[in-house]
């Protein structure tokens, strides 16, 4: 089985490819760059390093959100598009639990912080028990106080890890009460290889849509939404 795996929810731009359990490879960058300038030119280099004919793929796994909405709709877009070119179905992964995957088999229980503004965090809580991703909080918008509480409430050690960690480290020091960790650098973002991974385990269990059924999971309105409601509201 050999899947394509995309990811532009956040900061990073990852592309990667799995095939039965190997990654056969991952480009990935975090340097000031838009996604709709890296995620096609990245896919096309690294098809040409492993030689990949796109044809061959079984499916293509999308980390479907939350995140930016920005980044939300190129990668929509660029996997929908892919979809609709190969006729090869989708795999909707959640960018939350993909990012918690990349700490597979962690002995603690693991925290993704999405920064989401507004002090609040895309999040969930996850533990790995017998080799499986159990998930004890679904993704969700919660503010850092929220899941802070709700990780003191399970009283056991955390390691935390996303782009929102720096953003929310002073207040994790001053209110996390159980023993906590941050995840180093190499897993402690968005990487499209746990999409992949993670999208062979959807794939097995029959979790597939097509690309015209695809669309990403925002789990809030937009800024822009926001303030037109709130206008409507004012008048």
């Amino acid at each position: 089985m050999k899947i394509l795996g995309l990811d532009s929810s956040g900061l990073v731009a990852s592309v990667a490819v799995v095939e039965d359990d190997v990654l056969l490879g991952e480009f990935t960058v975090n340097y000031k760059k838009t996604h709709s300038q890296t995620l096609l030119p990245m896919l096309d280099e690294l098809a040409k390093m492993i030689e990949l004919d796109l044809d061959t793929l079984d499916a293509i796994a999308i980390a479907a959100g939350p995140g930016s909405f920005t980044g939300l709709r190129i990668g929509s877009a660029t996997a929908k598009g892919l979809g609709l070119a190969l006729d090869k179905p989708l795999i909707s992964v959640p960018t939350v639990d993909a990012l918690a995957y990349n700490l597979y088999g962690h002995r603690d229980i693991i925290c993704p912080l999405m920064d989401a503004r507004r002090n609040q965090t895309y999040t969930g809580l996850y533990q790995f028990e017998d080799e499986k991703m159990q998930v004890l909080c679904p993704q969700c918008v919660v503010g850092i106080d929220e899941i802070v509480a709700k990780i003191n409430e399970n009283n056991a050690p955390v390691v935390f890890l996303g782009d929102g960690v720096p953003v929310f480290t002073t207040y994790i020091e001053e209110n996390c009460k159980v023993p906590y960790s941050f995840a180093p650098a190499h897993v402690n973002k968005q990487r499209a290889a746990a999409v992949a991974a993670l999208g062979e385990e959807y794939y097995k269990a029959g979790k597939l849509e097509s690309a015209e059924e695809h669309k990403p999971e925002y789990l809030r309105l937009s800024q822009a939404e926001r303030e037109r409601m709130e206008q409507h509201g004012n008048s």
